[in-house]
């Protein structure tokens, strides 16, 4: 959206992008994504459970989004609000919240006092395995609470 950024106030963003209860390792791989793609920070703002980026581009927030969560699994959720208008033309804002859970592909986790493995975690549900019957079960992240890692 916005090419040259020498135009704009240091403080100036489009997005944020939210971490929530991130293990290090998450934490790393967005410093090197934000460098290695260029992105610019206006303000990184650390919070109880996590950080928040103030960042330059929308695409490129949510596209960090959507490479954690294709590498780590977990919940994102991604929403646009209006920020201003300009010329007949509507600006957004664009936040992308990204929380890790606690558990990974092939992981033994419980659920509802069963045993089952971790099969897919994908961008809208998680399929979980029966460890002794084989019955899959397909449960969305909003659910998540209810799955505990053995």
């Amino acid at each position: 959206m916005t090419k040259n950024l020498r135009d704009k106030h240091p403080g100036y963003f489009e997005g944020i992008l939210q971490l929530r209860d991130c293990s290090p390792e998450v934490y790393d791989y967005v410093e090197k994504e934000i460098n290695s793609i260029g992105l610019k920070i206006a303000k990184s703002v650390p919070i109880k459970n996590g950080i928040d980026y103030y960042t330059s581009d929308n695409s490129m927030t949510k596209g960090i989004g959507k490479k954690l969560q294709q590498r780590f699994g977990g919940n994102l959720i991604v929403t646009a609000t209006l920020h201003t208008q300009k010329k007949d033309k509507e600006l957004y804002r664009v936040t992308v919240m990204f929380r890790e859970v606690g558990f990974k592909k092939n992981d033994l986790v419980r659920y509802n006092g069963d045993t089952y493995t971790v099969k897919l975690m994908g961008s809208s549900d998680i399929m979980l395995q029966h460890a002794k019957t084989g019955k899959k079960v397909h449960l969305r992240y909003r659910e998540i609470d209810a799955i505990k890692k053995e």
